[in-house]
């Protein structure tokens, strides 16, 4: 393996792998715990209490690395941007809501506000000083670019809140989201190796540090990532897909946030329009799963292979 490749991997899980021990006991010491839902799986109900804003510890690792190499691989800063500035909403979020005691948050106006705002500095940027644009490789083309002039600007803003709200419901169970977006991860850092797009290093360090974070979030997990984890990556994974002009494939390699999302969306409607009849047992999707029967570690394996076999897919589309 290309030692760019490898350095930034290793550098990154060794500072959230040794973040974990002292992030932690900090933010147990903040009260800083999960509130589980009573109409979720009884399962959950031994999670209340686990520190959660962990999403701290891999963004400790993703940060630091990118400073030794953003020198050299100033693409790197667009995503980093992306990535810090939706863990900033997220961190917001969770502070109202688990170290200030206000059970809702940033109200949704707030946390949409926050969103539109990072959305719109990186499409300004992607317009304005990138050499990249908003051409998209459509997948399964043989190369072939589509261009669909001023509309690409709004349906930037789509599929950046999209994919942050998707890979947001997806941070569900133990090691849901990080595993998932540690193969979508995998899968930038090939297509930005054998492209020498100049974005390599923050990729990788994204993998690195969400390998690090899984020591502690895996099943049973001793820290959650909270919206300040969550948010964040799917900032990076929306970002990313934009400087590699592969936004058309985030609906392959994110196929679980896409699924978790249509989740919700389809029970809520359905829940109105029955006047209180579900379309699941319970929304998002993964939790369906375990009130079919499926154990937490189950539900992960599964939707983390699914991933795997979508990066595939995804890779031969190129």
């Amino acid at each position: 393996m290309d030692s760019g490749v490898l350095v930034p991997v290793l550098l990154s899980f060794v500072i959230s792998a040794a973040a974990g021990p002292l992030v932690i006991p900090i933010l147990r010491r903040l009260k800083v715990g999960q509130t589980v839902r009573d109409d979720g799986p009884q399962t959950h109900l031994k999670k209340n209490g686990t520190p959660t804003m962990g999403g701290i510890i891999f963004l400790l690792g993703v940060i630091v690395t990118s400073i030794f190499y953003v020198k050299d691989y100033p693409k790197i800063i667009p995503i980093l941007f992306v990535t810090v500035g939706f863990g900033i909403v997220g961190f917001l979020d969770d502070y109202i809501k688990v170290v200030l005691r206000r059970s809702e948050g940033l109200t949704p106006a707030q946390k949409m506000a926050g969103q539109l705002i990072v959305t719109a500095i990186f499409a300004w940027y992607m317009v304005s000083y990138s050499d990249i644009g908003l051409l998209m490789l459509i997948p399964f083309s043989g190369g072939s670019y589509l261009d669909i002039g001023i509309l690409s600007v709004p349906l930037l803003f789509f599929a950046v809140i999209g994919t942050v709200n998707g890979t947001n419901f997806t941070d569900g169970l133990d090691g849901l989201a990080s595993s998932v977006t540690i193969m979508v991860a995998v899968f930038f850092s090939v297509v930005a190796v054998g492209t020498k797009s100049g974005i390599a290093p923050v990729t990788c360090a994204v993998t690195g540090g969400l390998l690090g974070f899984l020591l502690f979030n895996v099943y049973p997990a001793s820290v959650f990532m909270g919206d300040t984890g969550s948010l964040a990556l799917g900032g990076f994974v929306a970002s990313t897909a934009y400087m590699l002009r592969l936004p058309l494939f985030i609906v392959i390699v994110g196929l679980i946030y896409v699924v978790e999302v249509l989740s919700v969306m389809i029970q809520v409607s359905y829940f109105k329009a029955t006047h209180g009849k579900r379309f699941f047992k319970m929304a998002p999707i993964h939790h369906h799963f375990e009130k079919c029967g499926w154990s937490e570690t189950r539900v992960v394996a599964v939707f983390s292979i699914i991933t795997a076999l979508c990066c595939l897919v995804a890779l031969a589309a190129i």
